[in-house]
């Protein structure tokens, strides 16, 4: 049988001793750009000035004196820090009162909601009531009805049970409203939930309470926080419902609060810019706290 010998190198080592070079895995992992790389980096960029760019405007005129607004208009610098249309806002409308009726209202509609959702999609997704598609579709064509044509009849409704310029009217009717989104889109989720988990826990002697708060309940937790985020940003920004229904200035809210600077023929540029930074902090501090549970709620459903 015929031998192959392998010519030896300098130091003694045959060819096939001698380890072939490797490059570093970040080297062996980067990728030279594109031009559709640069060009879609470029487009992120310009989206998210222009998404910052009101934020901005907002944030040089609130500490802008009217003086500074009227000699270089909104796109100039302040030559001094202004906050005297800060704090007459915050005199003029009693702003910790409002902002204390916000976060209860937002609050209390993202909890009652949440539960609400819960135990409709249960009944739904899970329980396969009769009617089941047409009651998701019921639902869904309910979220889609414009708040105006909602109005008179829930004004009528709490105008006899008296419930008129008290916040639990409008916690009630957004509780209700968000909840049926949070129906629709809970019965998706727990349609597919997996049948063998059910009933592995049906084997173990829980009762259908027990299968939805100790075995559903935790594992839809990320969905579930999502649903109360969005829920409390949402009734927080609402403003047509609660002008509506609040009409005590004891019981309004923050974006109601706002429109006490609007006149019919004088605006006042920088206390209202003043108002809506004081209006959106609350809600940017708020995104904050929960971005990291946002951003895990979101991304569970798309890894296994």
């Amino acid at each position: 049988m015929a031998t192959t010998l392998v010519p030896p190198v300098e130091d003694g080592r045959t060819r096939s001793s001698i380890p072939s070079p490797r490059l570093p895995k970040a080297k062996q992992r980067k990728r030279k750009k594109t031009v559709a790389d640069w060009v879609i980096l470029g487009a992120a960029i310009a989206f998210g000035v222009l998404v910052a760019l009101p934020f901005l405007l907002i944030l040089v005129n609130s500490f802008k004196s009217p003086q500074d607004y009227t000699n270089g208009g909104p796109l100039s610098l302040p030559t001094a820090i202004y906050l005297d249309g800060i704090v007459a806002f915050w005199e003029r409308v009693d702003f910790p009162a409002k902002l204390w009726n916000s976060f209860v209202i937002s609050g209390v509609v993202a909890l009652a909601a949440v539960v609400i959702s819960v135990l409709n999609a249960y009944a739904l997704g899970i329980g396969r009531v009769r009617g089941r598609t047409w009651i998701i579709i019921l639902f869904l064509l309910a979220n889609m009805l414009p708040q105006e044509a909602l109005l008179y009849p829930l004004y009528f409704m709490f105008k006899q049970v008296g419930l008129y310029d008290n916040i639990w009217a409008v916690i009630i009717i957004f509780t209700v409203i968000q909840s049926a989104f949070g129906t629709y889109l809970l019965s998706s989720v727990y349609g597919t939930f997996p049948k063998e988990v059910l009933e592995a826990a049906s084997l173990d002697g829980a009762s259908r309470w027990q299968i939805l708060w100790r075995v559903i309940v935790p594992i839809s937790r990320p969905t579930l926080s999502v649903l109360a985020i969005f829920f409390f940003i949402w009734t927080w920004n609402e403003f047509l419902i609660p002008l509506t229904f609040l009409v005590s200035n004891s019981n309004q809210t923050v974006p109601v609060a706002i429109t006490a600077l609007q006149g019919d023929r004088l605006m006042d540029v920088t206390t209202t810019s003043a108002s809506a930074l004081l209006g959106l902090i609350p809600t940017l501090v708020f995104f904050l706290i929960f971005q990291r549970t946002l951003t895990r709620g979101i991304t569970a459903g798309a890894v296994k």
